[in-house]
């Protein structure tokens, strides 16, 4: 392997330990981070070698989390940015500001020089926006309270980190003795910080979108992608000549082209190199994670990393109450801002390179920040199945269960999406119904529109009773949860026999399980609904509606007639399989047949 080039056998070398290690991590439960960070570590310095020039390629995979803010500025109108201007600089100041004042503080104590107390707490007090973000953009949680918040508070420590950086010298400077940098020469940085954001802003809105829309014009998709890049490749130069994080810079240039008409066809041109950078950036960190600093201080690490990740958690979780975020989300938001940052790493090797940290405590440090990213996606499974289940009920208001006895004709289990319409054209017609339900936020809403829905868990027979089962005539059944469905049925069949049910199944299994308990008027949730966008979609295309309508009658009734056949062969997969396809097969030649007598007709 001598003769090949360097650059081809290390992409062999990490593309082959993400697709092995990745996939592994995921179907562990773990999630795809703690793969990349794992596959890091095997192939780096302190696992298997293959891969030593760690910091050249940390720097080339920063770009990563540069296209993965200028996507999230894509994501934001300026309007909308305008609009959380309070919670970036209030809580994201709280944030950087408590975490590193209770950091530097405990350092004090402890008889650290207050220079390097500083310098650490400053570094420590910053976050990972990479791993925060992309958790938070698996799960879903950007649109959510606590989402907007930690986006808020990450952007903020994205424009803290500049003055951190800038301090840098005056800290090293002082402690050499030396004169402090010239206010000329200061006034001079921050002249051309301005100027270089200014250029930003000005050309995003003057030059960006008509150059855009002259190379689109080429109608050549290769080349939009290029200018896409070379648009966050230019800005984040820009910022990098000037001091500032490229980071920040390709978030301006992102929310500038957010009301742009080619913001979609930039978004997918981006995101496929966004992936695949950020994958290379936790690589990077796993192969960084210095092994040779936790084997010479085990302790000392490990008091570092829990000690700081404790302080932070503290706070932020203080910040968390403050900001009355709901009690479900707090765990999550704590530890992924918790947890240190990426630009630590930056901090801390330009304080070692100032002078203002020695560079064994630099090495300590930048050590601490890499476990507690390796070890936070770790913590945050376990939150998932230790902590949030115990939190899935705080906050939620205490009800009384259903006490009274009630003798409505009609016993509704279930008022979600599918029971609130069952439930309101009974009502609608003047007929009385009794209504459970166990999620107390969706009952007081309900209540709130002036439904009565009383709170309980239709799978215990003694609340059964109570709500009238054994003199009401018909039992619907709309839970969601399919395990409670069944039980629901189960306990009717057996204690309330008379009951007639009327049951709504999520997919093909539970409209077979709810089959064989002998449940006859059984509803799929999604099937009436299809049928009607199918039907639209037919008209669309030129047929007329009565055309429309039977073609989707004719299906409906020949997919009803189908499903009985398979249900006494539901578990026989080899037999389902057949009976499906010879089903599709004939409805196929039916209904190619009625197309051909039609046109016949026509004609």
């Amino acid at each position: 392997m001598e003769h090949l080039p360097a650059w081809l056998i290390n992409s062999f070398i990490y593309l082959s330990a993400a697709v092995i290690v990745v996939p592994l991590s995921r179907a562990l439960g773990l999630g795809s981070i703690i793969g990349y960070l794992a596959a890091g570590i095997a192939i780096g310095p302190w696992g298997l070698g293959f891969v030593t020039n760690v910091q050249d390629i940390l720097h080339f995979a920063e770009f990563g989390v540069v296209l993965m803010l200028f996507l999230v500025g894509l994501e934001l109108e300026p309007k909308r940015l305008w609009s959380l201007r309070r919670p970036i600089f209030g809580w994201g100041s709280a944030q950087v500001v408590g975490c590193a004042a209770a950091l530097f503080g405990v350092a004090w104590a402890l008889g650290v020089p207050w220079p390097i107390a500083l310098v650490g707490a400053l570094g420590l007090a910053l976050s990972s926006t990479a791993i925060a973000l992309q958790v938070m953009g698996e799960r879903n949680l950007l649109p959510t309270g606590s989402g907007q918040a930690g986006f808020s508070i990450l952007l903020f420590q994205d424009v803290a980190a500049i003055p951190i950086l800038a301090l840098l010298p005056l800290l090293g400077g002082s402690l050499e003795g030396n004169q402090p940098v010239a206010l000329v020469e200061r006034a001079q940085e921050a002249i051309k910080i301005i100027a270089v954001i200014a250029s930003i802003i000005v050309g995003g809105r003057l030059a960006l979108r008509p150059l855009l829309r002259w190379i689109a014009r080429s109608r050549t998709p290769e080349i939009f992608t290029a200018a896409s890049l070379l648009l966050v490749v230019g800005i984040s130069a820009l910022m990098q000549i000037v001091g500032l994080s490229m980071a920040l810079g390709a978030f301006l240039a992102g929310v500038l082209l957010a009301e742009s008409e080619y913001r979609r066809e930039l978004e997918t041109n981006i995101e496929p190199f966004k992936g695949l950078l950020l994958g290379l950036f936790f690589i990077a960190v796993g192969m960084g994670v210095d092994l040779g600093v936790l084997r010479d201080a085990p302790l000392q690490m490990a008091v570092l990393v829990l000690g700081f990740l404790a302080v932070k958690g503290m706070v932020i979780f203080a910040i968390a109450r403050l900001m009355k975020l709901p009690f479900q989300e707090r765990p999550v938001f704590t530890l992924l801002l918790a947890q240190g940052g990426e630009f630590a790493f930056v901090v801390f090797q330009a304080a070692a390179g100032a002078n203002v940290l020695p560079a064994q405590t630099a090495s300590l440090l930048i050590g601490a920040v890499a476990v507690s990213m390796l070890v936070s996606p770790l913590l945050l499974v376990a939150i998932d199945k230790l902590l949030l289940p115990r939190y899935a009920n705080c906050g939620v208001p205490v009800m009384e269960e259903i006490s009274e006895q009630q003798d409505a004709p009609i016993l509704v289990a279930g008022f979600g999406r599918y029971g609130q319409i069952v439930s309101r054209v009974l009502l609608a017609q003047g007929h009385t119904c009794t209504v459970l339900d166990h999620d107390a936020e969706m009952i007081e809403a309900a209540r709130s529109f002036g439904y009565r829905v009383f709170y309980g868990d239709a799978t215990r027979l003694d609340l059964l009773r109570t709500a009238g089962a054994a003199h009401a005539k018909i039992l619907v059944v709309a839970v969601d949860d399919v395990q409670q469905s069944l039980k629901i049925v189960d306990l009717a069949r057996e204690h309330f026999a008379h009951l007639q049910i009327v049951a709504r199944a999520r997919d093909v299994t539970h409209w077979n399980q709810l089959r064989d308990r002998k449940v006859m008027l059984v509803q799929r949730e999604m099937f009436e609904s299809s049928l009607l966008s199918a039907r639209s979609v037919l008209e669309l295309l030129g047929q007329e509606a009565d055309a429309a309508q039977g073609t989707i009658q004719r299906f409906r009734q020949h997919n009803l007639e189908l499903f009985e056949q398979l249900h006494p062969h539901y578990k026989d997969r080899a037999k389902l399989i057949s009976v499906v396809k010879q089903g599709r097969l004939q409805l196929e030649e039916q209904m190619a047949k009625e197309r051909g007598e039609q046109a016949r007709r026509r004609a």
